[in-house]
C-alpha cells in the first residue's frame, strides 16, 4: 500500500508541473483515473493502468496458454509507459499479445500481458508513396479494409488477417513466392518503447541496427508502438489451382517458380498426390464458385467427423487424405478476387502446426526423407496437407531466409473437436529431417531448438542477442518461450 501511496504522489507531482508549464493535464490526456478516497489506494494499481485481474489466456488453436497476474489494455504510449514503470517498480515481466494466432507459448507470460488492440488506429495514408502508418494493435484484416478503400494492397500476406501489425512482423509471418519476402520486408518504419519508457524510431535511416532487429523482434526488444508499410497499388488475383503428382511438381519445381508470382502446392501424406496452386494479378473481374456444400459441410464439418473417427481407427488417415484429394482437389478450379481474399484462406479447426525454413534447393531432399520415413513407419499417421511455399532472403537478422531464398514446410495435425491427436514422434522426426539440411523453424511455432541450435542456425543471432541485453538489460520482455531462445 506504502508503494502505491508513493506511485499517486509521484503522478500528481508530475502532473502539477505539466500544467504549470502549459501542458494538459497528464492524467487527464493519458486517460488514467485517480481514485477519489484513501479507501481506494490499494487498488490504485489496477485503476490508473486498467490492469485487471483474473485474465486468463489461451491461443487460437487452444495449445497454449497463461494466466497474467495482470492484463491490460492501454490506449495511448503514455499507458504503455505507465505500465512499464510499474513492471519495474514490482520487478514483473512483460509480454504483449496480438492476435493470438501464434501456435506456440511466444506470448504467454504469469506476470503482466498488455494487449494492444485499443491502439488500432491509422495514423497516416500516403497514397502517392504507397506507405500506410499503423498503430500496433490494429488488425490486418481492417488495414486490408483501409487500403482497398484507397486503392492499395500490400504485395503479399500471411493465410490470416485477424492477426496484429506488430505480431505479424514479431515472429515472421510469410506466405508464399520468391520474388516476395516475409511480411516484415514490407517494413519501412516502426517506432518502439523500451523498458526504459525511451521511445526509439527505427528505420533504415535511424538505429539501422535495431531496425534490422526490430522487424523480427520477438517482443524480446520492447513495445511497438507504430509500424509503416509500403504497399502497392491494389490488384486482385487469379488462382488457378490443378492437380499434379510429387515426383512432376519435385522434378520441375523452377519451372513453376517461374510460372507463378505466388506459387505454393500441397502434398497428401501417404499418396502421391500433390494440389498445385498458381496466383497471380489479373484484370480479370471477380469470379468465384464457392459452394458452401463442398467448402463447408464437406471440407469442413465432414472433413472433422471423419478425422474424429480416425482418432480411434489410425489407420483411416491415408485413405481419408486420398478421398479429400479426389473430392475436393483432383479437378481443375479457378477464382479471382481481390488480393488479399486470395491470400487468406481458412485453417479449419484447432490443430497442431510446425513450419521450417529450409534453403530452396533442399526442398525435394527434405520432402522425400520424409515421404520415406512415413512410409518405413506405417503406424505414423499424417494428416494432409503437407504445405509447401517459397520467400525471397533478405537481411532481418532473426529472419528464417536471412541471406537465402527458402522453402517453407508446413505440416499439421488436426485437433478435431479439440481432441488432441498422437503426433510427437511425427514432429521428432520432422524436426531431425529439418535440421539436417539446414532448416529454421517459424518463430511463431512450436519447436524443441534452444539458443545452441539458434547460434548454428543464425549468423547474426549474437548480434541480435547483444542488442537485446542492451535495450532491454533486466529481461523486462523475456518468458520461458525467449528464455530458451537465448539462454
Amino acid at each position: 500500500m506504502l508503494q502505491d501511496i508513493r506511485l499517486l504522489i509521484r503522478l500528481i507531482l508530475t502532473d502539477i508541473r505539466s500544467q504549470r508549464a502549459g501542458a494538459p493535464s497528464l492524467l487527464t490526456r493519458s486517460g488514467l483515473h485517480l481514485c477519489s478516497s484513501l479507501s481506494t489506494l490499494p487498488d490504485v494499481r489496477t485503476k490508473m493502468v486498467a490492469g485487471r485481474a483474473g485474465f486468463k489466456f489461451q491461443n487460437w488453436a487452444q495449445t497454449y496458454g497463461s494466466s497474467p497476474e495482470l492484463y491490460f489494455q492501454p490506449t495511448c504510449a503514455e499507458e504503455v509507459k505507465e505500465i512499464l514503470d510499474l513492471a519495474r517498480q514490482r520487478s514483473k515481466r512483460v509480454k504483449v499479445v496480438g492476435g493470438g494466432h501464434s501456435p506456440s507459448d511466444i506470448a504467454c507470460t504469469d506476470d503482466f500481458m498488455i494487449r494492444l488492440d485499443k491502439m488500432n488506429k491509422i495514423l497516416k495514408v500516403d497514397q502517392e508513396k504507397k506507405q500506410i502508418t499503423v498503430e500496433a494493435g490494429i488488425l490486418l484484416s481492417e488495414v486490408n479494409e483501409v487500403l482497398t478503400k484507397n486503392g492499395m494492397a500490400l504485395s503479399n500476406i500471411g493465410a490470416v488477417s485477424e492477426v496484429a501489425a506488430a505480431g505479424v512482423i514479431g515472429t515472421g509471418t510469410h506466405n508464399t513466392g520468391i520474388s516476395h519476402g516475409i511480411l516484415s520486408t514490407q517494413v519501412l518504419s516502426l517506432t518502439m518503447m523500451t523498458a526504459s519508457g525511451e521511445i526509439l524510431e527505427c528505420s533504415e535511416s535511424a538505429n539501422p541496427e535495431i531496425f534490422q532487429a526490430a522487424r523480427l523482434h520477438l517482443g524480446s526488444l520492447g513495445v511497438i508502438l507504430t509500424v509503416t508499410l509500403q504497399c502497392r497499388p491494389a490488384f486482385r488475383l487469379q488462382e488457378i489451382q490443378f492437380s499434379s503428382t510429387l515426383p512432376e511438381v519435385l522434378d520441375n519445381l523452377d519451372v513453376h517458380l517461374k510460372a507463378s508470382e505466388y506459387f505454393r502446392f500441397f502434398w497428401f501424406p501417404h499418396t502421391e498426390n500433390v494440389s498445385v496452386f498458381y496466383q497471380d494479378p489479373t484484370d480479370k473481374p471477380p469470379s468465384s464458385k464457392a459452394s458452401w456444400f463442398w467448402d463447408c459441410f464437406v471440407g469442413y464439418y465432414l472433413l472433422e467427423f471423419l478425422l474424429w473417427i480416425s482418432t480411434f481407427i489410425s489407420s483411416l488417415v491415408p485413405p481419408i487424405n486420398q478421398f479429400f484429394f479426389w473430392l475436393l482437389f483432383s479437378g481443375r478450379s479457378e477464382r479471382v478476387d481481390i488480393s488479399y481474399k486470395i491470400f487468406n484462406f481458412d485453417c479449419l479447426f484447432k490443430q497442431h502446426v510446425q513450419d521450417w525454413s529450409i534453403p530452396i534447393e533442399k526442398t525435394k531432399e527434405a520432402i522425400m526423407q520424409l515421404k520415406s520415413w512415413l512410409e518405413k513407419n506405417p503406424r505414423v499417421m499424417a494428416h494432409f496437407p503437407v504445405e509447401v511455399r517459397f520467400a525471397q532472403g533478405d537481411d532481418i537478422l532473426l529472419s528464417p531466409c536471412f541471406n537465402r531464398d527458402s522453402c517453407y514446410m508446413n505440416i499439421i495435425m488436426y485437433r478435431p473437436y479439440g481432441k488432441d491427436v498422437p503426433h510427437a514422434e511425427y514432429w521428432l522426426e520432422y524436426e531431425n529431417i529439418m535440421k539436417r539440411v539446414g532448416g529454421r523453424p517459424h518463430w511463431a511455432k512450436a519447436h524443441t531448438c534452444t539458443r545452441k541450435d539458434f547460434e548454428k542456425m543464425y549468423p547474426a543471432f549474437a548480434k541480435f542477442k547483444n542488442l537485446r541485453e542492451k535495450l532491454d538489460p533486466t529481461g523486462m520482455f523475456l518468458n520461458a518461450y525467449l528464455e530458451k531462445v537465448f539462454y
